[in-house]
């Protein structure tokens, strides 16, 4: 997942946000560049934090792993993320507000596609990072099942609608981002997300002229 501050609507960033933004992206940017120098294990995590000129204990401070750094993921934008589904208009269908909120998760706020697209092709190229992708994308739909089954006040364990609106959600927010991996960046990642959930929110009724 990426970076989602500023469309959430939150008020301008202060110094220190901008500086934990600016951290967070240093270190993922370090982590992407080194995996893709030397493969992952091939680095540490004492190297990452190197790179990106913070300490160790810096590191843990905004990711659990080097994997996660690769990736992006970060459990203070998975609260973020949860925090905006929570907040989203209450007569809102569920499906639009999931949707609302994944199409805010993959919109790089620094605007920097290019780093977005290389995290993505040193993920794919490593087996264990493509795994450790996948269980980040299991966390981040529980949470969000949650969060929507709170909405319609239901138990979250037992809300099987909340738990497949996610899961179609995400699953086809993550296409779309392999999609927009396998275009090389070449097409509007944003319009890319929407053409998907906009596949999903019809029904996944087949597009007219569409092959196999």
């Amino acid at each position: 997942m990426v970076q989602a501050d500023e469309l959430l609507g939150d008020p301008p960033e202060s110094g220190w946000d901008r500086r934990k933004r600016a951290t967070r992206q240093a270190l993922k940017h370090a982590a992407a560049a080194l995996v893709e120098e030397r493969g992952l294990c091939g680095v540490t995590v004492e190297e990452i934090a190197a790179a990106a000129g913070v300490s160790t204990r810096t590191f843990f401070n905004y990711f659990p792993t080097k994997e996660d750094a690769v990736i992006g993921w970060d459990p203070s934008v998975l609260a973020e993320l949860v925090d905006h589904l929570r907040h989203r208009p209450p007569a809102e269908a569920p499906l639009d507000a999931v949707r609302e909120t994944i199409a805010t998760a993959v919109s790089p706020t620094d605007g920097d596609y290019r780093e977005l697209l290389r995290r993505l092709q040193v993920t794919r190229s490593d087996p264990h990072l493509l795994a450790h992708y996948a269980l980040r994308f299991g966390d981040t739909e529980r949470e969000l099942a949650a969060a929507l089954a709170e909405r319609r006040g239901t138990d979250p364990a037992h809300d099987r609608y909340a738990s497949l609106v996610v899961a179609a959600v995400l699953a086809a927010g993550r296409v779309a981002l392999m999609s927009w991996c396998d275009a090389e960046g070449r097409l509007p990642l944003a319009r890319v997300l929407a053409e998907h959930l906009e596949i999903l929110a019809a029904g996944l009724k087949e597009p007219r002229g569409a092959h196999p």
